[in-house]
């Protein structure tokens, strides 16, 4: 075993001090040179992510549980991944915007509300390619449910600013879910 450890640490300090490890795209590097030359700005994006919690696209699953999940009234440590459509309009038909992707675990004992973190990628647009990092508590059951955007990549490098989310529709009947409205005030370079 101590064999074992020892060949991993020594390919791990080999691969470390390799100078490709350390290279950065060029673009990148040019961004980030001109940095103090570019302008601030704040950016409105509203859009609707499209749960859909059963039949053949379902698109959130339960990956863990607490032992507590089942009697507690919250479902207190439920944990699911999504991989969820964004649309402009509520209508899933409408044009498709990108993919919301994370996790969100059940992390109240007392009120209806989850942990979340979502990556919003965009896969079309005038933002494809570039995502959009939002985290936070979110009451499940409030109005104007407010989340941090804590970062981003592309179009959306060092964002910083705030999402307001609403629940557009809930179908618990039809395998369809939940639509929710994202209006999104993001501040980044440009």
């Amino acid at each position: 075993m101590a064999k074992v450890s020892a060949t991993f640490v020594l390919c791990l300090a080999i691969i470390i001090s390799m100078p490709w490890a350390y290279t950065i795209n060029a673009d990148q590097e040019a961004w980030f040179q001109n940095i103090s030359n570019r302008k601030e700005k704040v950016i409105k994006l509203h859009f609707y992510l499209e749960d859909s919690l059963g039949g053949q696209n379902e698109t959130i699953w339960e990956v863990a549980r607490a032992d507590i999940s089942s009697t507690s009234p919250t479902s207190f440590g439920k944990v699911f991944v999504f991989d969820d459509p964004f649309t402009a309009e509520p209508d899933p038909k409408s044009m498709k915007l990108g993919r919301a992707q994370g996790i969100i675990a059940s992390a109240d004992l007392r009120h209806p509300a989850i942990a979340v973190y979502f990556n919003f990628y965009f896969t079309a647009g005038k933002y494809k390619g570039s995502s959009l990092s939002i985290m936070g508590r979110n009451e499940i059951l409030g109005k104007n449910r407010e989340l941090p955007v804590v970062g981003g990549t592309g179009a959306f490098r060092m964002a910083r600013g705030f999402s307001i989310s609403n629940t557009n529709s809930y179908d618990p009947v039809a395998k369809y879910g939940t639509i929710v409205e994202h209006t999104v005030y993001v501040s980044t370079y440009v």
